[in-house]
């Protein structure tokens, strides 16, 4: 799908992606929900990863996830800086430090001491929990992102909040001067729809939204089956405010491309 001068956005890759549009814009690669499994992902500027690396959390199962987005060179190959972006979700209990319980603490300090180690950032990966970051393309453009892995309680799982209070309390920590937002739930009524017909998406992080003036790109995942892309306009110009994303790949084995121009 092509839209507005602000934004274009390709989310049927069965056929070639368009030549990147040029320096005036940075091309952003979308997924989430790999589950321990490995895609092929075009090329682009950034790489996002919405959370649920792993299957269950294991640290051998996190490890070839992130092994996996380390060795991903395309960015290279069009830029000479590569970003990649990775947040968790529900199903990568091992980073979570208070499920020690049930996992082996070993394995559990393993896991956030490489997600964050030197190996990871000489890869170009960051991982975002609860926090921003920005970068600057090759261009010069710097962009801001935050990331969460929060999303509303579903089963058993990790980064989860069971009550309104919890919520606010989360997505209030996010700032309004972000250009890009990363959480691993839906906001409610967009890209959320369940296989029962049911909208699983947050509503605080719906009304959070509205707050954020200048996110130009949400991307998350974690309802596979509501995989795809929505753009929001301005009512008077047309022209492409914000682009929602669910990205996840577990059902669609397909990334979302979306080009935002600088």
């Amino acid at each position: 799908m092509s839209a507005a001068d602000s934004a274009r956005i390709y989310a049927d890759l069965q056929q070639d992606i368009p030549c990147h549009p040029g320096p005036d814009w940075t091309r952003f690669v979308c997924i989430s929900d790999t589950h321990s499994e490995l895609f092929d992902v075009p090329p682009g500027d950034v790489l996002l990863h919405a959370g649920d690396l792993s299957s269950w959390g294991s640290f051998p199962q996190l490890k070839v996830t992130l092994d996996w987005l380390g060795s991903l060179e395309h960015p290279v190959k069009i830029f000479s800086n590569a970003c990649v972006r990775i947040i968790a979700g529900n199903h990568d209990v091992m980073i979570l430090m208070r499920h020690g319980e049930e996992l082996r603490i070993l394995d559990v300090l393993n896991a956030r001491s490489y997600i964050r180690s030197q190996v990871m950032k000489d890869a170009g990966i960051h991982y975002l929990e609860h926090e921003s970051f920005c970068f600057t393309t090759s261009v010069g453009r710097e962009w801001k992102v935050y990331g969460s892995p929060a999303a509303p309680t579903y089963v058993q799982g990790s980064f989860q909040y069971s009550n309104s209070e919890e919520g606010n309390a989360i997505y209030s920590r996010i700032p309004s001067d972000i250009d890009i937002l990363i959480t691993h739930t839906p906001p409610y009524m967009t890209l959320d729809r369940t296989r029962k017909g049911k909208h699983a998406g947050c509503d605080i992080l719906s009304a959070k939204l509205e707050e954020l003036r200048k996110c130009r790109l949400h991307v998350f995942g974690h309802i596979h089956e509501a995989y795809g892309a929505s753009a929001k306009c301005d009512d008077s110009s047309r022209e492409i405010k914000r682009v929602s994303v669910n990205a996840a790949v577990a059902r669609s084995e397909t990334a979302i491309v979306v080009d935002l121009r600088n």
